[in-house]
């Protein structure tokens, strides 16, 4: 792997492809994106967690698009080599329009080259429509930090057969519909595998088991500095790299992502103490989650050309 050549979404396909895990990390200003950039972070997030992380709220719901642009506008112009990714934040993308005019502004003024939006196979429609147009995908489903106030809290989710089968079809409808990458979180491992067995595209996940293709963690978890963290309600996923660069002698910063991305690449993050091995819905167990098969699913066709429908 070239380690100073941009990050495009062909390479993370390719890096799939090679059975690379990908390893990525939030960010939100210039210093850590020159910190992140160098320890080969391969892709960044600008998530609307830095509403927590960053301004102290308890959801990331108060985030907007301006706090979005704004960050990443700080982040981009310091990112060599890594793919850069921005939030699409609560109701920004509630409606087609609203869905472009945002993308529109996090990818020209925030510099970023991938927008992320939560919801399963209802924003179907958002993906395509953003698809044709240019615009870069990824899905993410699972945990949906932005629907906090409807499922009730933080939880696991995809436990039961119903709810692993709707996930599973969720996947496959997004994929269909030209997301580029899927983010799963807090989801089953079993659930996690044969999620990414099935997609055509990159399956990055948080708290999502070790059988998808990368990981991706919030930047103020691992340096055990987050609110979440320091009040001792770290989610189960989430591993103290600053405690790890400290125990190797070298307790900065740089030295804790990069063992970050070291255990990622090497597959030893996320340990069994870190996922959700969880009895799997017997669907899941059934179609022996996690094989390497990948059927082929359909992508969106390109702008102007109709697929001819099954009779």
């Amino acid at each position: 792997m070239d380690n100073t050549k941009p990050v495009s979404i062909a390479e993370l396909r390719d890096m799939r492809t090679r059975g690379e895990k990908i390893a990525c990390l939030t960010c939100y200003d210039a210093s850590f994106a020159l910190i992140e950039d160098r320890a080969g972070v391969d892709l960044v997030l600008i998530g609307d967690s830095l509403g927590m992380v960053l301004h102290g709220g308890r959801t990331t719901t108060p985030v907007t698009v301006d706090d979005i642009v704004y960050h990443s506008r700080c982040v981009a112009p310091h990112l060599s080599r890594a793919f850069l990714v921005a939030d699409l934040p609560f109701l920004s993308y509630a409606t087609l329009e609203r869905a472009l005019d945002a993308s529109q502004r996090v990818m020209q003024e925030g510099g970023a080259k991938m927008v992320k939006l939560e919801g399963g196979r209802e924003q179907a429609s958002i993906v395509e429509y953003l698809s044709v147009r240019g615009v870069p995908v990824c899905a993410h489903l699972g945990l949906q930090p932005q629907f906090v106030h409807k499922m009730g809290a933080f939880r696991i989710q995809g436990r039961d057969e119903a709810a692993a089968e709707a996930m599973l079809h969720d996947a496959r409808v997004l994929a269909e519909a030209g997301a580029d990458l899927l983010l799963l979180e807090c989801i089953p491992t079993e659930l996690g595998a044969r999620i990414a067995a099935e997609s055509p595209v990159p399956v990055i996940g948080i708290g999502a088991g070790h059988r998808v293709d990368g990981q991706i963690l919030v930047l103020h978890d691992i340096l055990h500095v987050s609110p979440m963290v320091t009040l001792g309600r770290t989610p189960r996923f989430v591993k103290n790299y600053m405690a790890c660069a400290a125990e190797q002698g070298t307790p900065d910063i740089e030295s804790a992502v990069r063992a970050y991305v070291r255990e990622v690449k090497s597959g030893a993050y996320p340990a069994p103490e870190h996922r959700f091995d969880v009895p799997a819905p017997a669907a899941i167990r059934n179609d022996k989650a996690g094989r390497t098969a990948r059927p082929a699913l359909k992508r969106p066709a390109p702008a102007g050309v109709v697929r001819k429908r099954r009779k």
